[in-house]
C-alpha cells in the first residue's frame, strides 16, 4: 500500500544526541563456517521491548554440497523469529512442523513450556552454490505466558503489510506500527519491520511504543546529526520524536521495539525465563533425553542427532 502522509505530517527531527539512549556495537561470533553479529543481549542493554536476542547471520556463500546444519535443540520461555534477505532454511520442530522459509517470509515459533527444533539448508539447495543472509531474534514471553503450550506460525510475504512511497519501503513483520498490524499472533506489545530507504529518505519511528530501536543492516543513517553505519543498533529514549534519514547510498534497517517487560529475564544457553528454577528444570529435562515421555521430543524427520547441553552448564 502507498505510504500514508498523514502518519508523518511534520517529520519531527530529534534535535540532540540525548534522544539516543544507547548504541550497541554487536559482538562477532563464529558458528563454524559462518559468522553472526550479536547485538542483543548486550552489556548495556538486555532487551529492546520484548526483544532479548538479535543475531545478524552472514552474509555467507556456500559451495555445492554445503549449508547450515543447526541440529535439534530446545527452547523455553521465548518466541523465535526468522527473517531472511537471501537464502532459505528448512525448519522442523517437535510439534510436527516441517516448513521452508524464504526471503520476506516469517517463521514464528513460540517455545512456551518447551519445544525443540532444527534449521538446515535443504538438500535441493545444496545441489548448487547458495548464499544466506538474514536476522534471527528471540522475543521474551510475558511472565504469565511462559508456561503456555508451544506453537508455530508461518506467514508468506504477501500477507505482511507493505508500505511504500517517498523513497521508503517498509514491510511490517510483527506487531503494529504506522497504522498497520501484521497477522502474526503476538503475546505482548511489539513491532518489528524491514525498512529500505533511498538516499535522503526519512523514516519517522513509531510513536506508539515505549521501547524503540533500529539496527543498520546496509548503507548508513543519520540521526540527530550523527551517522550510523552497518552493524550498529541504536536504542532511543522513550517518548522522543525520532526521524531517521538515509545516507547518500540509501540504507536498509530493521526497526524493533515494544512494551518494556515487567522485569529482567534470565538467559542460559537456549532458555529464557523470569525464573532461574524453570531454566534449571529445563536443562535437566533435556539432559534426561526422555524423548518418548518427557517434556522435550525431537523433531519428526530429524531425530537422529541433537545438540547436547554444554558441560559447563551442567
Amino acid at each position: 500500500m502507498s505510504w500514508n502522509p498523514a502518519l508523518e505530517p511534520t517529520l519531527p527531527d530529534a534535535t540532540a544526541l540525548d534522544a539516543i539512549e544507547t548504541v550497541v556495537v554487536p559482538r562477532s561470533r563464529d558458528l563454524g563456517g559462518f559468522s553472526v553479529r550479536r547485538a542483543l543481549p548486550a552489556p548495556k542493554r538486555q532487551m529492546v521491548g520484548p526483544f532479548i536476542f538479535f543475531d545478524e547471520m552472514g552474509p555467507v556463500e556456500f559451495l555445492t554440497g554445503q549449508g547450515i546444519d543447526v541440529r535439534p535443540h530446545p527452547h523455553i520461555g521465548l518466541g523465535t523469529v526468522t527473517y531472511l534477505y537471501r537464502g532459505e532454511f528448512e525448519h522442523r520442530d517437535s510439534l510436527g512442523t516441517h516448513q521452508m522459509i524464504y526471503p520476506g517470509e516469517v517463521n514464528w515459533m513460540v517455545a512456551g513450556n518447551g519445544v525443540s527444533h532444527s534449521e538446515r539448508t535443504s538438500e535441493a539447495t545444496r545441489q548448487a552454490p547458495s548464499s544466506l543472509f538474514g536476522i534471527q531474534t528471540w522475543i521474551a514471553l510475558p511472565e504469565e505466558r511462559e508456561d503456555d503450550p508451544a506453537a508455530f506460525e508461518h506467514h508468506g510475504k504477501e500477507v505482511l503489510p507493505f508500505l511504500e512511497g517517498e523513497g521508503k519501503e517498509v514491510r511490517l513483520i510483527l506487531g503494529d506500527a504506522w497504522g498497520e498490524r501484521a497477522p502474526v499472533t503476538m503475546l505482548s506489545e511489539t513491532f518489528y519491520a524491514d525498512v529500505a530507504l533511498q538516499a535522503g529518505a526519512k523514516l519517522p519511528m513509531p510513536d506508539n511504543h515505549e521501547d524503540r530501536g533500529l539496527y543498520v543492516v546496509d548503507g548508513a543513517v543519520e540521526i540527530a546529526g550523527d551517522v550510523f553505519e552497518p552493524g550498529r543498533m541504536v536504542i532511543f529514549r522513550p517518548g522522543d520524536a525520532i526521524t531517521v534519514t538515509a545516507g547518500p547510498q540509501g540504507a536498509r534497517v530493521m526497526a524493533l521495539g515494544g512494551a518494556t517487560m515487567n522485569g529482567p529475564r534470565y538467559i542460559s544457553w537456549n532458555f529464557v525465563s523470569s525464573s532461574k528454577e524453570k531454566i534449571e528444570a529445563a536443562k535437566a529435562d533435556w539432559v534426561a533425553g526422555d524423548w518418548a515421555h518427557g517434556r522435550f521430543q525431537l523433531p519428526a524427520g530429524d531425530d537422529e542427532e541433537f545438540i547436547k547441553l554444554p558441560e559447563r552448564l551442567r
